[in-house]
């Protein structure tokens, strides 16, 4: 059996990142990613980018009134991610899983950056995370992802249409331009810290079977025993 290549991460288990805007296809590769590994008889930790329960209500509220600043927001979602990566991240990761991660620090890079906030401090902030072994980047065009948006009849959220920085009265010409500022620190990133680029306007079968091919080196020789686990 071939040796398994070595995390950079210094953890027994594997850390994939899924990254992109909303509405890119990245939340249903990784559930698709997830299951099939399990069926392979590996064992899966899936976590997404939801508020722990520490700060989760203090967002909520700062949210609700338009108390947060950019840097606040900044340091409550890290503080926020600091607590998920502490209590549901780190523990599989330990113990030798393949964790997927719908979503990791660099939708912290990208969305403070896009707000205004020094990259690098972010960065520093942020130190505590560890380097992913796959950081999968699901590229798409502003206007295909609102098009998905707008097909799924979900109403588009304030923050995500980055209607708090007054960049138009509209909301989807604020969704196009705040999300025009994110894809571009994307594009930066994807260079910087190595991305997997994967084109994100192709069918679901096909961005899939390109997953599954990247991950195989990294998974011929790692340890299998079946066991899904999700956080909620």
């Amino acid at each position: 059996m071939p040796d398994t290549p070595s995390p950079t991460h210094g953890f027994p288990g594997r850390l994939l990142v899924f990254e992109g805007l909303d509405g890119s296809g990245k939340s249903t590769q990784a559930a698709l990613l997830g299951k099939w590994l399990q069926s392979r008889d590996y064992r899966v930790f899936h976590t997404e980018w939801n508020s722990s329960e520490l700060v989760s209500g203090v967002i909520r509220r700062g949210k609700k009134k338009g108390l947060l600043t950019p840097t606040t927001f900044s340091l409550l979602h890290a503080v926020d991610f600091a607590d998920r990566f502490e209590r549901t991240i780190f523990p599989p990761l330990r113990a030798g899983y393949v964790v997927v991660c719908d979503r990791y620090a660099y939708t912290a890079f990208v969305r403070d950056a896009a707000r205004g906030c020094d990259p690098k401090w972010v960065r520093t902030v942020y130190s505590f995370a560890p380097r992913p072994d796959r950081i999968f980047y699901f590229r798409v065009p502003v206007a295909v992802t609102l098009k998905r948006k707008l097909a799924s009849r979900l109403k588009i959220n304030y923050y995500e249409a980055g209607m708090d920085l007054g960049l138009s009265d509209d909301v989807q010409e604020s969704y196009t331009r705040f999300q025009s500022r994110l894809r571009a620190e994307y594009e930066k990133l994807a260079t910087v810290d190595k991305f997997t680029v994967i084109d994100s306007t192709r069918s679901v079968e096909e961005i899939q079977a390109e997953l599954r091919t990247n991950l195989q080196p990294m998974l011929d020789g790692f340890p299998t025993g079946a066991s899904l686990l999700h956080d909620s």
